[in-house]
């Protein structure tokens, strides 16, 4: 089954480190990612850009409004995922124990993701 561990971290606090620190920190998760590459367990893993480069599309509006940063109500922000394919949620958290021994503070969020693929079929 495929799992999103989402990766939430003060932001501040990431943006803080200088480029040592961020390329340590890389490095170590590099090993996890290595390892889940060769299992066949690793799928996409993003980096997002800090919540000042974001923009939210608000659809309670009507019409919907478009507005700078994410105003999520939030002390730690999502930074990024990965998407791992994994047996089940105690694969998933050992995962996620792994990534978590190799990048300091925050939290993981794992969830399970439910494929989505429209209808692709051809018109006669």
């Amino acid at each position: 089954m495929m799992y999103a561990i989402l990766c939430y971290q003060k932001e501040d606090v990431v943006c803080a480190w200088s480029k040592a620190e961020d390329d340590a920190v890389m490095a170590k998760l590099a090993v996890v990612q290595e390892r889940l590459i060769k299992a066949g367990k690793m799928g996409a893993s993003l980096r997002l850009l800090p919540t000042t480069a974001a923009t939210t599309l608000r659809k309670s509006e009507e019409p919907p409004l478009v507005i700078d940063g994410p105003f999520a109500e939030t002390k730690e922000q999502l930074l990024g995922f990965y998407l791992v394919d994994a047996a089940d949620l105690d694969d998933a958290l050992a995962i996620a124990r792994d990534l978590a021994a190799a990048n300091p503070g925050g939290a993981y969020e794992i969830r399970p993701v439910g494929m989505f693929f429209p209808d692709q079929r051809v018109a006669p």
